[in-house]
This record gives structure tokens, sequence and C-alpha cells, in this order.
């Protein structure tokens, strides 16, 4: 990308289609392991495609190392989502080998613990306003737990049972920080004038700004309750399995502004994932579980032949050179 850099300097929007390209196909190669392992992906619940290029929100739950690279996968399916995607991450992956990409491709990275949570909420809201808004980002991934399962569970139910909240096993509560920020950046712009009006006591007359669309409840169930790791997906070492992504669709203007009212909807999302994977994992499906059935829901599978996982590389390659030639001649 260094060699890039005078296209960044001279033609901005050039640059970030030609990173955005990059992005997709480094993605697609971490896709690729999960494929040849065998590790499909069976995706249920709400259509998702109404939303692919609209500006959404993601939300998921999070147990281990391996649902980055699952959700990488499951978006690799789905065209123009990987180039116009931000992830919000722990502070710690910036140091890891694939920490260099997403500061490259403006990924945020948030800052754990008590002592700093203002200071890297404050820098958020300004990675939204300079890098989401700008780049014309679509989808947004967060973790709201913060941390793996096994490791925040322990300290989740000592705060549930001190603050008289429900007691979970297979999520953790999660925290409302960073989405309450998100929201009062790029929450339905209705409630963002009003909230303005009511400060200022007049009418708002600024020109609309970007706003989150959707919400993308995403709950992600390994079999058996045993996740999936990103070293057991690089390997191959564990036998071919499915993991089972189940989708939920909120619009945002559903989702309460006020502090206390969106920790509530929060925390009900998630008392609604610990009802579903405790059904998965006595049953082994999320059918039957309240909001898996009806019209709107439905179920597709990732997955790719063994002779496609061979050839699908060189085709990709061929394809990506085609895309990349064209790419300088199409309108800005």
């Amino acid at each position: 990308m260094m060699l890039l850099f005078p296209v960044k300097v001279y033609q901005p929007q050039v640059y970030w289609r030609i990173e955005g390209l990059f992005f997709h196909w480094l993605l697609a190669m971490v896709s690729m392991w999960t494929w040849s392992a065998g590790y499909d992906i069976i995706e249920q619940g709400d259509d998702i495609q109404q939303i692919i290029n609209e500006k959404t929100l993601v939300i998921a739950n999070h147990q281990s190392t391996g649902d980055v690279p699952i959700l990488m996968t499951t978006f690799n399916a789905k065209p123009n989502v990987l180039p116009n995607l931000m992830w919000i991450m722990d502070r710690v992956f910036k140091f890891t080998n694939f920490g260099i990409v997403s500061i490259l491709h403006q990924d945020f990275f948030i800052v754990s613990g008590r002592k700093r949570r203002e200071e890297s909420l404050k820098q958020l809201e300004k990675h939204l306003k300079e890098s989401y808004i700008p780049r014309d980002r679509k989808w947004m991934v967060l973790f709201p737990e913060g941390g793996f399962l096994c490791k925040r569970r322990e300290t989740s139910q000592k705060y549930a049972k001190k603050n008289n909240l429900p007691i979970l096993e297979n999520v953790t509560l999660p925290r409302v920080g960073a989405m309450q920020m998100i929201f009062d950046t790029l929450g339905p712009i209705s409630s963002r004038n009003m909230q303005d009006q009511q400060l200022n006591c007049r009418p708002n007359m600024t020109v609309a700004k970007p706003e989150i669309s959707w919400i993308l409840d995403i709950t992600i169930a390994y079999p058996q309750g045993k996740p999936l790791d990103l070293p057991t997906i690089i390997t191959g070492s564990r036998s071919p399995c499915e993991t089972v992504l189940f989708y939920r669709l909120f619009p945002s203007s559903v989702v309460p502004r006020e502090p206390e009212q969106l920790s509530k909807w929060l925390y009900d999302r998630w008392v609604e994932k610990e009802a579903l994977l405790e059904h998965f994992y006595k049953y082994g499906t999320f059918l039957g579980t309240k909001g898996s059935d009806g019209s709107g829901s439905k179920s597709n599978e990732v997955r790719y032949p063994c002779l496609k996982r061979t050839l699908i590389p060189m085709r990709t390659t061929l394809m990506n050179m085609c895309e990349l030639s064209n790419l300088a001649s199409k309108p800005l």
C-alpha cells in the first residue's frame, strides 16, 4: 500500500477503492481456511440480503478467536460487504501480524478497562467522524461483551448478582458504552435532531448526516458449545463441523437512545441469546425457538465442494486481476 501513497494523496477515492479490494482478497484467504478444513456455516433467521448495502451495526456474542474468521467467511460470500466493513476490536489485536492490515483499513482499536474507558469512547467518536463517514463504510462489527466467554463469565455473573441482573451461562452481560457512542454519533437523524432541538430550542437546519439504518444481531453457535479457535481453523485439526449463525434484524429507529433504556434493550437481546443457545445446545438447532420461524426466515449454507476448494484460488486470482485492471477506468 505504500506504493499507492501518491494515489492516496491525489486520488483518494481511487486509493480507498483499491484498498477495499485488497482487504477483501486478504479476508477471502482467511475464509479459505474455514472452507478447506470443512468448517461449514449455516445461516438461519431473518433475511439480510436487503441490508447488504445499508449502513448497519452488527452485534454478536463472543466466544473465541474463531468468531472473527467465521464472520469473515460469512461476509465473504456477500458482495461488497468486506471492502466496506469496519471492525471494532480490542487494542491488543493492533500488535498482531494482522494489525497492520486493520490499521491501513482504518478499523478501530478500543481500549478496555475503566480507567481509559471515557478516553477510548471519545476516540471512537472521532474515528467515526474522520474514518467511517468519509470512507462511506457500510457495516460496522461490534462485540459488546468486550471479551471471550470463558474469560468474562465469572466476572459477568458476579456483576449480575450484585446488580440484580440476569445470570447468564452461554453469554456474558454486554457493555453498552461503545454502542451508546455509535448511536449518539450515527443514530437515526430524526432522533438526533429532536435532541438538538430540545437543547437549542429552535429547529435544526443542518445538512443530513449519515446514519445507521439497521442493527444486525448475530448469535454464533458452535456444535456442543465447543467453539472453534483460530489455530484450529488454520490447521484443520478438528473434525469437520457446522457452525450456525442466527440473524435478527432491527430497524435502528426501534433502539432507544437514553442510556438506561439502551442498556435494557441490549440486555434483553443477550437474554434472548441465552435462551437461543440453551435450546441449540440441547436440541442442535435454533428451529422451534422464539423468532426462528416465519416467512422472513431462511437457511443458507456457505459450502464449497472439495474440487472447488482446489480451483477457487486460481479462479479468484484471475477475476481479481481483471477487476483491478478495470478499476481505474470506473468513474469516481
